[in-house]
């Protein structure tokens, strides 16, 4: 079973960092040490994004521009579930205008989506952020765990708003078989980020972290949500669930970010790390986007098993390959399914991070401080 330490270790200082002295009646500096440190600044070619010797409390000079703009942009991209009018979902699941294959769905995806954004938000604050040692792409990764935060939220609150059974919903990872397979692929890869013990600075520990990070970013978030995902914007495209379907827009969007900035850590990590990115490292990486495509599919199935919305788990299939193709391509694999295209083309325009054209209503959305937003 997955367990989280509390007392993570924080990463060592860099030579020349003084330290607070340990005994005696204050906890002053030692100024006398202070006085006699280098006074060398930290240079961009000091900086790596792991295993790197320079100060990770030094935020600038930036060597990861993308990094930096990428949190941001997310910071842009504010939003709060409870500023989302939930009424006429509330309204719509009272009455008998659902079907029961609908509801199916709707439960089955906060069965999956209310326990996997905390997953995703423990690997980054109590694996993923020690081990990622440059200060600008940490500055994301901070973001990127309150965004997690935000999401279990709207899950949470969408699950209140319906009144559904809560109990039944948080334990769909432990009584659901297709939730629980899942997350069961997922578990040991956050245990070797989250693992108190587990340090990078061997070919072998780094490649662990390569590893979790893929299954992280292009497995995770970049391929285990899109069925879900589908399925709620589909609903909401036929005017069902619109509040719903809102929130998991603004969710797509957030985790879209979360997997183009996972793929630009990846890149670098093998660009600056060569030696890691071996023949046989790879085909273990096609091993397991091959697997995970089964997983998602047998989820598909589950959660549709009558023909729903228009759509059906066969078109699940080749949405999966694709998808699992792009992500590869993205890390510089070589796709699994050649010839794979996409019968959900309408998911493009929802992941447009800068506006979007709200398919049940017409007026134009552009994300804002939550300050600003209005859903009148």
């Amino acid at each position: 079973m997955l367990t989280f330490e509390d007392n993570i270790k924080p990463a060592a200082m860099p030579l020349g960092v003084g330290r607070a002295t340990a005994g005696g009646a204050s906890a002053d500096w030692d100024v006398a040490q202070a006085e006699q440190a280098p006074t060398a600044r930290v240079r961009v070619e000091d900086k790596a994004i792991i295993n790197s010797r320079a100060d990770v409390n030094q935020l600038v000079p930036f060597k990861y521009k993308w990094a930096w703009e990428k949190y941001l942009a997310a910071c842009a991209n504010h939003w709060m579930p409870q500023e989302v009018n939930m009424t006429a979902d509330i309204a719509l699941w009272k009455s008998d205008r659902l079907s029961e294959d609908e509801r199916r769905l709707v439960k089955r995806n906060l069965g999956f989506f209310t326990t996997a954004d905390s997953l995703a938000a423990n690997n980054i604050v109590l694996g993923t952020y020690r081990h990622i040692s440059n200060p600008e792409c940490r500055q994301f990764l901070l973001r990127q765990a309150f965004e997690e935060a935000i999401h279990t939220h709207a899950y949470q609150y969408i699950v209140e708003s319906l009144g559904l059974d809560e109990g039944e919903v948080f334990n769909a990872y432990h009584e659901v078989a297709s939730i629980r397979a899942k997350d069961e692929f997922l578990i040991p890869f956050i245990e070797t980020l989250t693992d108190p013990a587990f340090k990078t600075g061997t070919p072998e520990a780094d490649q662990k972290l390569l590893r979790s990070l893929i299954v992280f970013a292009c497995i995770m978030e970049g391929l285990f949500f899109y069925v879900g995902f589908v399925q709620i914007l589909a609903l909401g495209r036929q005017n069902k669930m619109t509040g719903a379907a809102e929130q998991y827009q603004y969710i797509l969007r957030d985790e879209s970010m979360h997997l183009n900035f996972g793929v630009d850590v990846i890149n670098q990590i093998k660009m600056e790390n060569p030696h890691l990115w071996t023949p046989e490292f790879r085909n273990e990486i096609r091993g397991l986007f091959l697997k995970a495509v089964e997983l998602e599919y047998a989820y598909a199935e589950d959660t549709m098993p009558r023909g729903v919305l228009g759509l059906n788990a066969g078109m699940f299939k080749e949405y999966l390959r694709f998808i699992a193709n792009r992500r590869c391509q993205q890390i510089g694999i070589d796709v699994l399914y050649p010839g794979a295209t996409n019968p959900f083309p309408w998911m493009a325009e929802m992941i447009d991070l800068k506006k979007e054209k709200n398919f049940f209503e017409t007026r134009v959305t552009e994300y804002q401080s939550g300050g600003a937003l209005s859903w009148d």
